[in-house]
């Protein structure tokens, strides 16, 4: 059994790891870091690194750059960017850590990605093709090619 100021303290906890999820939602193409989200919510950058993987399984910088795939998935889809102007649009600011992260996550490069999917999710209404399409979080893909219809 927990004592009512311990409970009442990690509601304030989960409340303020909230607010750094928010953020990260909201901010993601903004150069953000672990120290200064930590900053934000009045929390050691270690600290806030441990309770965010507690609460959400991952990391805030995996969180981070899994937010920032999913955009440059939509982007990708799109087609009217390059892959080079996506990387910056979603806030990476190095185009190999990109490149090797969305193919982490998605399981081909952002290149391939966007010359397989623009024509297989022409058809599907927006929302669809954003559950479809949606990176997987907290494992990394399968590399055995892009299976959309």
């Amino acid at each position: 059994m927990t004592s009512a100021p311990a409970a009442a303290q990690h509601l304030r906890d989960l409340a303020r790891l909230r607010r750094v999820r928010d953020r990260i939602d909201r901010e993601y193409a903004q150069p953000l870091n672990v120290e200064a989200l930590a900053r934000g919510v009045n929390m050691s950058a270690g600290h806030l690194s441990r309770q965010f993987r507690l609460a959400y399984g991952e990391s805030p910088y995996a969180y981070l750059m899994t937010r920032r795939i999913e955009r440059a998935m939509a982007l990708l889809r799109r087609g009217d960017l390059s892959v080079t102007e996506v990387c910056f649009a979603v806030g990476c600011a190095s185009l190999g850590t990109f490149s090797t992260r969305f193919t982490e996550l998605v399981g081909v490069p952002p290149s391939t990605y966007r010359s397989l999917t623009r024509p297989a999710t022409a058809e599907l209404p927006s929302c669809v093709t954003k559950q479809v399409t949606r990176p997987i979080r907290n494992r990394e893909a399968q590399v055995t090619g892009l299976k959309l219809a």
